[in-house]
């Protein structure tokens, strides 16, 4: 069985970080790329961050660029972000994904918060 949990969400102000956790089981972690997306109330998901299996290539939103970094670590089978120089519209929930054996899994989601 396929479990994706985050963790690490919270209230934070604006200029704060934060560091989400996705700690997963049932599936061989090194094997797949990870990802971490994000949705704001009244808006579509939208992508924030993608590490490949390795941690050779991560890719980010334009929007995080320079302030969050994803990365792995396959012995804890985790992946994190880390978000630093938190903003307002920062605020979502983020959610953990992978796609393994042609399956895609979400975790249920951390609530982040920036607020003041």
């Amino acid at each position: 069985q396929v479990q994706l949990v985050e963790s690490g969400g919270g209230l934070v102000q604006p200029g704060g970080s934060l560091r989400l956790s996705c700690a997963t089981s049932g599936f061989t972690f090194s094997d797949v790329a990870m990802s971490w997306y994000r949705q704001a109330p009244g808006k579509e998901r939208e992508l924030v961050a993608t590490i490949t299996r390795t941690s050779v290539i991560t890719n980010y939103a334009d929007s995080v660029k320079g302030r969050f970094t994803i990365f792995r670590d396959n012995a804890k089978r985790t992946v994190y972000l880390q978000m630093n120089s938190l903003k307002s519209e920062d605020t979502a929930v983020y959610y953990c994904y992978t796609r393994a054996r042609s399956i895609s899994y979400w975790g249920q989601g951390t609530q982040v918060t920036v607020s003041s």
